[in-house]
């Protein structure tokens, strides 16, 4: 479906923050895990600067029924930034500025078109970060994070980087500005209408402002990896870990085939084995990294290599941090067709590392298994060839099988992704039609022309 958006010319936007050409506008086609389709392109793509553009636009699309999409810098997986009937995409990117840092305080305002990395680099000199952020953060935002309520490595000891934001000023679907959250670390004041709108991928408002809390950089960190002569035993090791309560900042699990693709994109040397990556930050490092040999040993872990130095310790770690791009260069006759990150209890992160293999057999399909195995998230990739249909339907049921596994155990379709436009139909299997309606009921009172990121999250039946 297409909209005149030619309204928005009429709004105090300058030249250059709105567009109607193609080549803008199909940019905005794609995010990282979806191929990029001309027929999503929005109708209109708009930079906001300042919190009055994003209000002025949303108030004149909510009067006429114009859908608007949130987007970032494109590095979701679910489609949640991708528009899936025309409209408005609001591009964040020029909402970059990193307002106030309040070292006494341990807060920092910012915009959130600003990136993860360059926001930790921002703070360093004061001896602060945020460490929740995800492996994506070089070229993630701050607003995307939100929007998904984004996780990474270190979500083991730190936690999600919801558990980091403090207060968010908040554009609504009519254009009224609010803010929800405080300043204060802990508040009893109310509903609490932060935590509705972090994860709620654009579907509720359009985040303009953060506060984040901070973190005091770690005295001391080691890190390293140990080897493995099968998938249980890392798993099980994982677990182990985890249970015996060990203060790991880190627990990363890759499989022999996410392995082989790393090093062919990185040049490294990983083993092609089953293979855990591991950091611990403190006072008392050394003890606990006695500690936890002491637990994969126990598992027959083959070899233990750790180092305190900041560049081995960079080096270590690039394989890891490389395999998104990994995933999509190893077959140049293949495509990322789906992307995972179910998670489960952690005693039951043995059972779905297992259950993966046990489908990649079944289908005859390769799909890597790795993720933050401390909290018990696993992903996991299939990659097709884009002009066999069979073998693409063949892999979303084989990802099906996967999502609903996780759910059996007690888990989730989605860790850190989020639901997007892709795991709508696993929504409702996993939290319930009672939760879903009232999923629809926030929706309807917060958005009731239904203008925001239409046809992410809740079912296409609900929209």
């Amino acid at each position: 479906m297409t909209y005149d958006c030619g309204f928005l010319a009429e709004l105090p936007l300058s030249a250059d923050q709105l567009s109607f050409a193609s080549t803008a506008r199909e940019e905005f086609a794609a995010d990282f895990g979806t191929t990029a389709d001309a027929e999503r392109a929005p109708d209109a793509v708009v930079w906001p600067e300042r919190t009055e553009d994003v209000s002025a636009v949303l108030a004149a699309a909510d009067e006429r029924g114009v859908p608007v999409t949130p987007y970032a810098a494109g590095t979701g997986m679910q489609r949640a930034a991708v528009p899936v009937g025309g409209g408005i995409t609001l591009a964040m990117a020029r909402m970059d500025e990193v307002r106030e840092i309040r070292p006494a305080d341990m807060q920092v305002d910012v915009e959130p078109g600003v990136i993860g990395d360059e926001l930790n680099g921002a703070l360093e000199s004061e001896g602060l970060y945020v460490p929740s952020f995800p492996q994506s953060a070089a070229f993630s935002t701050i607003g995307g994070m939100i929007a998904t309520d984004a996780s990474g490595t270190k979500t083991v000891k730190y936690g999600e980087v919801a558990d980091w934001v403090l207060e968010l000023e908040v554009v609504r679907a009519d254009g009224s500005i609010i803010e929800v959250g405080s300043k204060a670390r802990k508040t009893s004041a109310g509903y609490n209408l932060k935590e509705l709108f972090v994860g709620s991928e654009g579907t509720l408002g359009v985040v303009t402002r953060a506060t984040l809390d901070l973190a005091t950089r770690p005295p001391q960190t080691v890190g390293g990896r140990a080897v493995f002569s099968t998938l249980g035993d890392a798993a099980g090791a994982i677990t182990d870990v985890v249970r015996a309560g060990i203060d790991v900042a880190t627990l990363e699990l890759i499989d022999p085939l996410t392995a082989e693709m790393a090093n062919a994109y990185t040049g490294s040397d990983l083993p092609a084995t089953p293979t855990v990556f591991f950091e611990i930050h403190g006072r008392a490092v050394d003890a606990e990294l006695d500690a936890l040999r002491a637990r994969f040993e126990a598992h027959d872990a083959a070899r233990i290599a750790s180092t305190a130095d900041d560049e081995e310790m960079a080096e270590l770690w690039r394989a890891r941090r490389e395999i998104g791009h990994a995933l999509t260069e190893w077959d140049p006759d293949r495509e990322l067709e789906v992307v995972g990150d179910v998670t489960v209890p952690i005693g039951s992160y043995p059972t779905i590392i297992a259950f993966i293999g046990e489908i990649a057999d079944e289908y005859g399909l390769p799909i890597p298994a790795f993720g933050h195995a401390g909290d018990g998230n696993a992903h996991y990739a299939l990659l097709c060839d884009p002009g066999d249909a069979e073998e693409r339907e063949r892999a979303h049921e084989a990802s099906d099988r996967i999502i609903r596994k996780a759910i059996d155990l007690g888990g989730t379709c989605t860790g850190e992704h989020g639901i997007g436009a892709d795991k709508r139909s696993h929504l409702r299997a996993e939290v319930g039609d009672g939760t879903v309606e009232t999923m629809r009921a926030i929706k309807d009172a917060l958005d009731p022309n239904g203008i925001l990121n239409p046809g992410t999250v809740l079912d296409e039946v609900d929209q």
